[in-house]
């Protein structure tokens, strides 16, 4: 299809070696992986050592569960919890960094509680992966978010999405996350790169000039009547078109 690397999210049973193994077939990249909070909390030693073998530069931070947002009144722990990964996981010589979605964009204090976690953690322990499907159901310019954090800004989710005014019912249910609501499919869905409602041209720009090393296609479902290859080969053939991926 022409994509270059990959990120990850869980191995689906196979081992390090032979991940690792299939990237040297495939000549893929390992770039990242995204680990759940409380699989690092379990054993961060052996996450490292995993990826390690695998051969990824970063792990991501995908998703803070509801226990450690503002709202539970333990956002100071949080912090420091992040801050002691960001610390682990650069000392075995990778990058972590953390993962947005739209529940970040919650004012606290005077301002986005995303925006406090990456003034209160320092960027030589933590940086960021954008998902710009997530800053724009957020209620930001996802352009103007990369720009943001231009130079703290290695890796960035290339998402686009279909939404239905500002509606917001069932956005996790598509991801396994909320319970099913009614319609949600009618109201929010995701969409193939250069699909749905994104300014993808504008994005790509705005990542180059922050200083981007990966754009990342991610696709949480594929869209009604299509399967995940299929997804994945119409956003590559998009980025073709704009001359951004070699012809296979």
């Amino acid at each position: 299809m022409g994509y270059e690397g990959v990120e990850f999210a869980g191995l689906y049973g196979r081992s390090a070696e032979e991940v690792r193994a299939l990237m040297d077939e495939t000549g893929m990249n390992p770039i990242s992986a995204h680990v759940a909070l409380a699989e690092m909390l379990d054993d961060i030693d052996g996450v490292l050592k995993t990826y390690k073998t695998i051969g990824c530069k970063y792990i991501v931070v995908p998703y803070l569960p509801e226990e450690y947002r503002p709202e539970h009144g333990n956002f100071e722990e949080t912090l420091k919890i992040l801050a002691y990964f960001g610390e682990k996981v650069t000392a075995a010589g990778f990058t972590m960094l953390y993962h947005n979605h739209d529940f970040e964009f919650t004012v606290v204090d005077g301002e986005y509680y995303l925006d406090t976690i990456y003034a209160r953690i320092p960027s030589a322990l933590l940086q960021t992966e954008l998902d710009t499907c997530w800053v724009n159901v957020g209620g930001e310019d996802p352009a103007a978010y990369v720009r943001k954090y231009a130079g703290r800004a290695p890796v960035v989710h290339l998402k686009d999405f279909f939404m239905r005014g500002r509606q917001k019912d069932g956005l996790y249910e598509l991801i396994g996350i909320d319970k099913k609501v009614e319609n949600s499919g009618e109201n929010f869905g995701f969409r193939p790169v250069g699909h749905g409602m994104q300014d993808i041209p504008e994005i790509l720009k705005a990542s180059v000039e922050a200083g981007a090393e990966w754009v990342i296609v991610e696709q949480d479902r594929p869209a009604p009547g299509q399967d995940p290859i299929e997804s994945a080969r119409l956003s590559a053939e998009y980025l073709k078109g704009l001359g951004l991926m070699a012809q296979a």
